[in-house]
C-alpha cells in the first residue's frame, strides 16, 4: 500500500501548481486534472470576446444605415403606408357595420357628386372655371 500512495505524490511534484492527480481503473494509470483558475481564465476569454462582439453591434448597425440610408428610410415609408391603409380599411369597414351609418354616407356622397357635377361639368365656363381653380392649386404646391 506504501508504493501506491507514494506513487501519486511522486507525480504531484511534477505537475503543473494546482493540478490534481487521480487514479484511473484502467490499466492504472494517472488522469490529470487541470486547475480549475484555467478553465475560468478560458470562460473569461470567451466571454471577452462575446462582449467585444456584442459592444461592436451599434458600429455594425451605425455603418450600414450609413450605407443604405435611402432604401431603408424607402422601405419604411412603404411599410408604413401599407399599415395605415389597412388601419383606414379596418376603421370604414368598423363604419359601415353601424346599422345607419352606411346609407347616410352613401346618400351624402351621391348628393355631393350631383353638386360637383351640375356646378363645374355641365356649362363651359364653369370648367374652365375649375381649371383654373385646378391650375392655382398645382402653382400654390408645386410652384412655377
Amino acid at each position: 500500500m506504501e508504493t501506491e500512495q507514494q506513487q501519486p505524490e511522486s507525480l504531484s511534484a511534477t505537475l503543473p501548481q494546482g493540478a490534481i492527480a487521480l487514479p484511473s481503473p484502467e490499466n492504472g494509470q494517472i488522469q490529470k486534472l487541470l486547475p480549475a483558475s484555467s478553465t475560468n481564465t478560458q470562460w473569461q476569454q470567451t466571454a471577452k470576446q462575446v462582449a467585444d462582439v456584442l459592444g461592436q453591434i451599434p458600429d455594425y448597425v451605425w455603418s450600414f444605415y450609413q450605407k443604405y440610408n435611402k432604401p431603408i428610410v424607402t422601405t419604411l415609408i412603404v411599410l408604413s403606408v401599407i399599415v395605415t391603409l389597412r388601419v383606414l380599411l379596418a376603421l370604414i369597414d368598423a363604419i359601415n357595420d353601424i346599422p345607419l351609418l352606411s346609407p347616410i354616407f352613401e346618400v351624402i356622397g351621391i348628393s355631393y357628386s350631383t353638386w360637383f357635377i351640375f356646378r363645374y361639368l355641365v356649362k363651359s365656363s364653369t370648367r374652365q372655371e375649375l381649371v383654373t381653380e385646378i391650375n392655382s392649386l398645382k402653382n400654390q404646391f408645386f410652384g412655377n
